[in-house]
This record gives structure tokens, sequence and C-alpha cells, in this order.
């Protein structure tokens, strides 16, 4: 995101400086305005919540168990010889090790699943944003979400446009 950030900031430095030789049409969208009405999103961010609660689950149920161990192995400690001490206590210790494990790989999976319902969201709204930049002859598009607006006065939102072309 930075470096496509990067990009529109030197297309819009290049575009000012190069403004003199050629008439160029700037255009300006809030894309998260955008993808905020996207039907498509409310979709994605169900599915999302969903897949969310089912690592929960798993990680709910996996700290009840890692709790029952801890609270065993506590209450019947005293019955313990040392050899058993040191198996329950390597048990508890595992357990420990496979919740942090999850914990990551959930986040993780978490991440790419957001990634892999958002793709296809992303994609369409660009394709639809380049779609009426050709139509209206834009020579750029900036984001106003991001904050990269070098010059707005002649710049035109073209939301509405894109939403045309979405048919939302």
């Amino acid at each position: 995101m930075k470096n496509k950030m990067k990009k529109l900031a030197l297309l819009a430095i290049f575009g000012l400086l190069t403004l003199g030789s050629s008439a160029q049409k700037f255009g300006h969208i809030n894309s998260q305005e955008l993808l905020s009405l996207m039907p498509e999103r409310t979709t994605a961010e169900t599915s999302l919540q969903d897949y969310a609660k089912g690592l929960e689950s798993q990680l709910m149920s996996m700290q009840t168990e890692y709790q029952s161990m801890v609270e065993n192995y506590q209450n019947n400690e005293e019955s313990y010889d040392d050899l058993t001490k040191q198996d329950k206590i390597a048990e508890i210790q595992g357990l420990e090790q496979r919740l942090t494990t999850f914990q990551q790989s959930a986040q993780a999976s978490l991440q790419e699943k957001e990634q892999e319902l958002l793709q296809p969201i992303l994609e369409k709204a660009q394709n639809a944003i380049d779609v009426v930049a050709e139509k209206g002859k834009y020579t750029y598009i900036l984001d106003s979400s991001s904050g990269f607006i070098l010059y707005s006065k002649d710049s035109e939102d073209i939301l509405e446009k894109v939403k045309l072309a979405l048919k939302i």
C-alpha cells in the first residue's frame, strides 16, 4: 500500500510538472467509501467473521483443555511421584506451546483469509475505476482516502460514476 501511495505521489508530481505541455484531467475518489458501498464487502466481512469465530472456538477449546490440565495437576500434585510430576508438567508445557503456535497460526490464517476475500472486491473496484478513467479521459485518479491529494481544485470526484459502473 505504501509503494502504491509513493507511485501515486510520483505520478501526480510528474503530472504537475508536465501540466504546461498538454492538458491533463485529474480525478479523485475515496476508495474506502467506495469499498464500503460495495455489497460484496458485507458478504466478505460476514465470511471473515464466521471464519474468525471458528478459529476462536478452536482456541477456546484448547484453553479449556489447558486450564483443566493445570487444575488437575494442582489438585493431584501431592499424590504424584517425581516421574509423574515431570510427565504432567511436560504435557502442560506441550499444550501451552501448541496454544501459542495455534494463536500465531490463526492470526496469520485470518489475515490470509481476509486478503483472499478482499482481493476480488479490490480488483472489481479497480476495474470500474479504470473503465471510468478511460471513458472520462482522466490522466490521473487520486485516492482521497489515503491523504495523497497534492492539488484538488481541478479534481473531479468520480465516486458517483464508479458506483454507476458497479451498479450500486
